[in-house]
């Protein structure tokens, strides 16, 4: 698999000039190439984009559901203005004929990169050995098609922010401990919030000898949480919920589940990007919302319900870094590459890997 941070950038540049074209340029000529290739191309968006790249998405929305989106079209090529792991899943539920494409291959995702293969096969091994009782193991859809593959072979499912609850209350039904990763904020506000108290959840951190763990410790405990988290919501503080709150007690402050317990809890509410727009959405005109989730997302809903006042819980930009790398020239780029017959980027998941993968998704698909 590529190394999304090669230090060797000649390999991610484009082999044409859209570097030579100024910034109106290329947005004149990308408008004009899409329209151009309309019948053949479909460009999915994700919510963390910023506008530039959003206002060319044929569809926009969370990854999961622009990949199962892209499934439905017959159109193909697919760019995947989103990261890396994101087009993984599309290619894996696109057909055969259909490609899909990453405009930066750079387009990582600093939560999917803190859990690697190996280290999960390192890990389910000594956990495994450390307890006669069943592990099942769950993972956030944020993460490599390799361990998406993992959960799929052991029998686990996937799961989002979205239905999390559900697929770990059938994780704990099907065997007596949850081993869940790589997020492990999501796992703890979720399991808190179906009532596995804190005392009974430990973190694995790859970066130590057995996770930092004693086979005591994995046998006594109910949830094995993996040490990963997302660097834009990590950087939500119950201070600044407090400090929300003093400014304006009439403020709704409202978290994605991604950010820590403390923040989680200080928060007024939480939920997944899907939970968070409509619950905005569907607010009387004069609510007031502070929003602990990515900065392109809070300006989009700030600008749309111009009849409500929606701030970012930080004081900070936080901005999806990687998400960033998506700029419009490299959307150009693909489209040029695709005009020319010759395709750039093509995010390709191997078949025995994608079999293991649906795996896991199928169960998450099949759960009720």
């Amino acid at each position: 698999m590529l190394d999304l941070f090669d230090d060797n950038d000649d390999i991610h540049k484009p082999t044409i000039s859209e570097d030579e074209l100024s910034d109106e340029q290329v947005l004149i000529e990308l408008k004009k190439i899409k329209e151009e290739l309309k019948d053949q191309v479909v460009v999915l968006g994700h919510h963390y984009q910023q506008d530039d790249v959003i206002n060319f998405a044929d569809i926009t929305g969370d990854s999961l559901q622009l990949a199962r989106e892209a499934a439905k079209l017959d159109k193909p090529y697919v760019i995947f203005c989103g990261v890396h792991f994101m087009a993984e899943t599309a290619d894996m539920l696109t057909s055969p004929s259909q490609k899909v494409i990453l405009p930066d291959l750079r387009a990582g995702c600093s939560m999917a990169d803190m859990a690697k293969r190996s280290e999960i096969d390192r890990a389910w091994s000594f956990m495994t050995k450390s307890t006669n009782a069943k592990i099942v193991p769950v993972t956030y859809i944020n993460c490599a098609a390799t361990l998406k593959a993992f959960v799929g072979d052991n029998g686990g499912a996937i799961c989002t922010s979205s239905n999390a609850e559900k697929i770990i209350k059938w994780a704990l039904g099907e065997g007596e401990k949850l081993l869940f990763f790589p997020d492990q904020h999501l796992g703890r506000n979720t399991c808190f919030k179906m009532g596995i108290p804190l005392e009974d959840m430990v973190i694995y951190n790859p970066h130590m000898l057995n996770g930092g763990l004693t086979a005591e410790q994995i046998d006594k405990a109910k949830v094995i949480l993996w040490y990963g988290f997302c660097s834009v919501h990590q950087g939500f503080t119950p201070e600044q919920v407090k400090a929300i709150k003093e400014k304006d007690p009439s403020v709704t402050v409202i978290v994605h589940p991604e950010c820590n317990f403390e923040t989680t809890q200080a928060a007024d509410d939480n939920g997944s990007t899907s939970y968070i727009i409509e619950k905005i959405e569907k607010a009387p005109a004069g609510s007031k919302f502070a929003v602990g989730t990515e900065i392109n997302l809070v300006n989009r809903l700030a600008h749309k319900h111009s009849d409500k006042t929606i701030v970012s819980l930080s004081p900070y930009q936080c901005l999806c870094t990687t998400m960033y790398r998506v700029r419009p020239r490299w959307l150009l780029a693909s489209f040029r590459a695709i005009k020319e017959n010759k395709p750039i980027n093509i995010i390709s998941v191997p078949e025995d890997i994608a079999r293991s993968s649906l795996k896991a998704l199928d169960r998450m698909l099949a759960i009720k």
